[in-house]
């Protein structure tokens, strides 16, 4: 089944923390080379469906997706340049995670370049994150 990343968001919009998606919505996103991206906990940025991944995220921090995964620094704590150069080519996504502090009252929002449809999560009936769909495609 085709689907696009405007209807997975508009499946996905208003569920429950725990419950953003499905094994059968993975499944559908993946085969349609979708990206589901939503936040957890207060320091976990998920991936889901054509891209299936985390990235630990505090804060304000960056995701770099090049060639239909996301960038990792095997580094760790030195510079290096391949990975340097690499997130330099890469899409970004940029994650803030908030808490009760933000004004709209996400605790999780993310910002892109990419072109996506957003999503909401709520915790207890109430908004949590701002979740993203996009297409590989669009990469």
């Amino acid at each position: 089944m085709a689907i696009r990343s405007k209807e997975m968001a508009g499946k996905l919009d208003g569920r429950e923390y725990g419950e953003e998606i499905t094994k059968e919505e993975e499944q559908l996103a993946k085969e349609n080379k979708l990206v589901v991206a939503f936040g957890a906990s207060d320091d976990l940025m998920i991936f889901k469906g054509a891209i299936d991944d985390e990235i630990s995220c505090y804060g304000v921090e960056k995701a770099y997706i090049d060639n239909g995964k996301v960038l990792e620094n095997e580094c760790l704590d030195h510079e290096c340049p391949y990975f340097e150069e690499t997130k330099e080519q890469a899409k970004r996504i940029t994650a803030s995670y908030e808490g009760d502090n933000n004004e709209n009252g996400y605790a999780w929002q993310y910002q892109t370049d990419i072109p996506h449809e957003t999503f909401d999560v709520l915790f207890e009936g109430k908004p949590y994150c701002k979740g993203i769909v996009f297409s590989l495609d669009d990469l």
